[in-house]
């Protein structure tokens, strides 16, 4: 799922400026390398280290986020609340925090590992393929949003309710479903029997 232009860049320690690399993966989740970001999501993939992140309000509503237009996949299109890739030897939770309060301008008040999901999405409008082997967050948001328009288009809270209708009527990432499923659970457990998830 990427989370910057194809073509980002960032600093190094001493000041240079290099492409973004992805961790990539065996099955099991090994480290076995790594890859440039763009060339790892051209077709057919290769199986890369990512992370989404499911939050919520005291209320037990999920926070979605309108990917930004510019994006240089799946632009424009609603997805969970966070979702990215670490840095090689960055520990996924560290980049799903990190990546939280960059995308939202926020800090979770809660987050925790919810479990790992492998999926293989590709994507007809781009042509990029989403190999992934993701690593899933639940928590908490109680602060206010200050989304970076660089890469969020807009928010929203929903109840379960309200996403099933929303989902009808939206389009959303090829993986949203398939990473909100397996969170199932420890949603569950986070939000109570009474949300709905």
């Amino acid at each position: 799922m990427p989370i910057t232009p194809a073509t980002a860049t960032h600093s190094s320690s001493n000041g240079t400026v290099e492409a973004i690399l992805l961790e990539l993966v065996d099955e099991d989740g090994n480290t076995i390398g790594t890859a440039e970001k763009l060339a790892a999501h051209q077709a057919p993939g290769q199986l890369h280290r990512a992370f989404s992140v499911f939050l919520f309000d005291e209320r037990g509503r999920l926070l979605l986020q309108q990917r930004a237009l510019g994006k240089y996949h799946s632009p424009g299109v609603w997805s969970n609340t966070c979702c990215g890739h670490p840095y090689p030897g960055e520990a996924p939770f560290a980049a799903a925090a990190r990546r939280t309060f960059e995308e939202l301008g926020v800090s979770p008040s809660l987050l925790a590992e919810a479990g790992t999901v492998r999926y293989n999405h590709p994507d007809p409008a781009s042509g990029l393929v989403e190999q992934e082997y993701n690593h899933l967050f639940v928590g908490m948001v109680q602060s206010a949003l200050r989304p970076d328009p660089e890469e969020v288009g807009s928010t929203a809270f929903v109840t379960a309710g309200e996403l099933a209708e929303r989902h009808a009527k939206d389009t959303f990432s090829a993986w949203f479903m398939t990473v909100l499923d397996a969170a199932r659970p420890a949603i569950r457990e986070l939000t109570g029997p009474s949300a709905g998830w």
